[in-house]
């Protein structure tokens, strides 16, 4: 049994949406003497382990952050591996996703990826959209000043000549989801990187120092321990 599943009844408060910035792959395969690539094949070990202990624990959306628009700055060779470990990943956890009722959504311009991948991304998405348990998002191609870019551009196109808080919403990749009530970066490095810059403006933040590689259940849980003493007040008064 794990440890999520042998105190989850202690806590108050569990977070709808958890957000995960997956940072310190290459890193921590160099602290290994590992090349880069390997740690990013670790990367993505540790991904499907903390779906599993998110979907555990009663979280309803677990986001992760594997590809943003700025990374297309690394080397070919590197991002080309980032790529298939992606198309990878979705291939032969789509059966199993669909046996547990994950429901797969990917947010980021998908549009500009290779015709392999978008395809397998469609089908990933298509066949587990009538799934009704945890949500994964995946965040590829994505960056959070393009999304509120692409949102206003959007907003332009349909006419709008005023736009509302709720329109400016449904015009986001996030429509469908609810914010992050929790983003947690790994690595130690205290920034969010341009991701879901308009959908955190509340959302509790933790940099644990571990390595992504390195991020395990227990380390969820020191997180979910820490969220019950937040005090969210959304900019009121306690």
């Amino acid at each position: 049994m794990s440890i999520l599943s042998k105190k989850q009844k202690s806590f108050s408060k569990i977070p709808t949406h958890i957000a995960f910035i997956v940072d310190g792959n290459g890193r921590w395969a160099k602290k290994y003497g590992m090349p880069r690539n390997y740690g990013h094949k670790c990367g993505v070990d540790a991904i499907k382990k903390i779906i599993d202990s998110c979907s555990k624990f009663g979280i309803k959306v677990a986001s992760f952050f594997i590809f943003s628009t700025e990374n297309w700055a690394r080397p070919k060779d590197e991002v080309d591996y980032i790529f298939q470990l992606a198309k990878d990943m979705f291939e032969k956890t789509l059966s199993e996703y669909k046996e547990k009722n994950y429901r797969i959504h990917v947010i980021g311009e998908v549009s500009k990826l290779d015709s392999e991948m978008q395809e397998i991304i469609s089908k990933a998405v298509t066949e587990t959209q009538d799934n009704d348990g945890m949500i994964v998002n995946f965040a590829i191609n994505y960056g959070g000043r393009d999304e509120i870019v692409r949102a206003c551009n959007s907003l332009i196109k349909s006419g709008k000549e005023e736009v509302t808080k709720q329109d400016f919403e449904q015009a986001l990749y996030t429509c469908k989801l609810p914010d992050p009530d929790i983003v947690i970066r790994t690595s130690g490095e205290i920034r969010i990187s341009n991701f879901m810059l308009y959908q955190m403006a509340y959302s509790e933040l933790f940099f644990p120092k571990k390595y992504w590689p390195d991020f395990k259940e227990k380390d969820l849980y020191k997180v979910l321990i820490e969220y019950q003493g937040r005090d969210r007040r959304y900019g009121k008064l306690a």
